[in-house]
């Protein structure tokens, strides 16, 4: 399994119809339709097909034509992102009509073509699952647990300061977790 930790966009064009296709991580897309939506009004279409992990650990997968003929544009994006394993992201691509129709299947095939781009333009990366890990620590340990998380690259990290102490939540995988933890039991 693949995916992506921040955006890319890439172009496309065939038969004068442009194609401009967002790769996001699936928190970033909510609302992010509408919003592509209000800054290309002139834009005919904005397709989207996504994969992610559900809470239970299944793949849910939706997808939109948004217009275009059923079958044209949402699916042939969503195969592509099935077939090179992308999870936890979102495709969205934005088409301005070239005046020339390209039919179903010549649609098809540029919006995956579209996909395609991006994901050869992207920063793939292996998935691995997160989890979280929550504990508390002393205000003077909040240097030292900040210098653990650095050195180890976590970087999902949410704290709360309290009255007596700081309550932290912080996300990464398995194996990251394990060694957070190993570090502070050393000090």
């Amino acid at each position: 399994m693949q995916t992506v930790q921040e955006a890319f966009v890439a172009n496309y064009e065939v038969k004068r119809s442009k194609f401009i296709t967002h790769l996001v991580p699936i928190e970033e897309f909510d609302g992010l339709q509408n919003r592509l939506k209000e800054q290309n009004p002139k834009a005919n279409h904005v397709v989207y097909a996504l994969r992610y992990f559900n809470e239970f650990d299944q793949i849910i997968e939706n997808f939109s034509d948004d217009g275009e003929p059923k079958g044209g544009a949402g699916i042939p994006s969503l195969n592509v992102l099935r077939g090179e394993e992308m999870v936890n992201v979102a495709i969205l691509t934005i088409r301005y009509f070239g005046g020339i129709k390209l039919g179903v299947g010549g649609m098809a095939r540029a919006y995956a073509s579209a996909v395609k781009e991006v994901l050869s333009q992207a920063n793939i990366l292996k998935y691995e699952k997160e989890f979280s890990y929550e504990f508390d620590s002393s205000y003077s340990d909040v240097q030292k647990r900040e210098y653990i998380l650095k050195k180890l690259n976590i970087t999902k990290v949410e704290r709360e300061f309290l009255a007596n102490s700081v309550a932290w939540k912080i996300h990464a995988d398995e194996k990251k977790l394990n060694k957070f933890k190993e570090e502070i039991c050393k000090r």
